[in-house]
This record gives C-alpha cells, structure tokens and sequence, in this order.
C-alpha cells in the first residue's frame, strides 16, 4: 500500500477560505457532468448540489470535527470530514477530483483517515453512511474492510441542499469498520 509521503501528497485541515474550493470539489464528484469523468458520479440518481458552503463550513468549524484537504503540489486533489463521536469516528464529505479517481489515491486517502483518527482520537471504529442504492461504491468500502450493517437512516426528500433525488427508494446505509490498533 502506497503512502501519503510516497503519492506526493499532503494532509492539512480546512479552514474558512477554503470553503468555495471544497463545494466546488465535492459537487464535481458527484453531480453534473463533470462527475461523469470519475466513477463516484450520482448523476443518475440525484441532481442538484451535493453540498454548499454553509454545510461546508459548518463541518470546518464545528467542535470534534476536522475536515481533511488533500493536496499534490499545492493542488486541491481531494477532501474527507472526520468526525469524533465518543468510541467511533465519522468519515464523510469524502471527494476525489474525478479526473483522479480510478488510481489508488482514494485507497491512500482512506488509510491515512483511519490512521488520523486512531492516533488522534484513539477510537477503534470507523463509521460512515452510504446511499443503499450505490452498490459499485459501497463494495469499493467491503475491500478496504467496512462491513454494511442494514442500519438504514432516511434520505431527506424534499431538502435541496442534498439534492434532488432522480428516483423514490433512496436511503443512507451504517458501514462500520473495526480499526486494528497499532
């Protein structure tokens, strides 16, 4: 497995002037056309925004919370929120520029998210939501060891911030993963 050091790449927590790029980023992953270039695009199955600048800073600036950017050569290449809640860790918000995805730097990005959060915070769980529907995305996390659990949370039809939803069965799947520590 290559290594943050070894892929050029660097880790730095957001702050507030970075907030357009990251809505930018994010929204580029997974809606529009633009997402198509990648293999994350929910194109299909919501249009509309993914996220906008108030939930982006919201997650910057909230307590317990981190919100990851990764760069190569000063570039924005990708992001992911952290979050600790009591013996688990949170891992959201998490986008790669599709032009880059495809190539290991998401695999890269996940393990140093799951070493941050059990060198910072000691916790021994990873925890995440996914859209049930997204079964290429979801057996993408069963390879990195996440494990889903049927704990389903509703979708929020009717609030564009998260979009608009393309089709009625949509829903947000538990995916847990234990973390070894080391």
């Amino acid at each position: 497995m290559e290594t943050a050091a070894a892929t050029g790449l660097t880790f730095r927590d957001a702050t507030d002037s970075d907030v357009d790029a990251l809505v930018a980023l994010i929204d580029s992953a997974y809606r529009g056309d633009s997402s198509r270039v990648g293999w994350t695009t929910e194109a299909d199955i919501l249009r509309g925004q993914r996220t906008d600048a108030e939930a982006v800073l919201v997650v910057v600036k909230a307590p317990d919370s981190r919100l990851l950017i990764v760069e190569r050569d000063g570039a924005l290449v990708a992001c992911c929120q952290l979050e600790h809640r009591g013996d688990h860790a949170y891992f959201g918000m998490f986008a790669v520029s599709p032009a880059l995805q495809g190539g290991g730097l998401g695999k890269v990005i996940i393990t140093e998210a799951e070493r941050t959060v059990r060198e910072t915070w000691g916790v021994t769980e990873m925890h995440m939501t996914v859209i049930s529907v997204r079964e290429d995305l979801i057996a993408w996390y069963e390879r990195r060891g996440y494990r889903r659990t049927g704990q389903m949370t509703p979708f929020p039809y009717g609030d564009e911030r998260f979009g608009i939803p393309q089709r009625d069965d949509l829903r947000f799947e538990l995916l847990v993963k234990p973390l070894a520590q080391v």
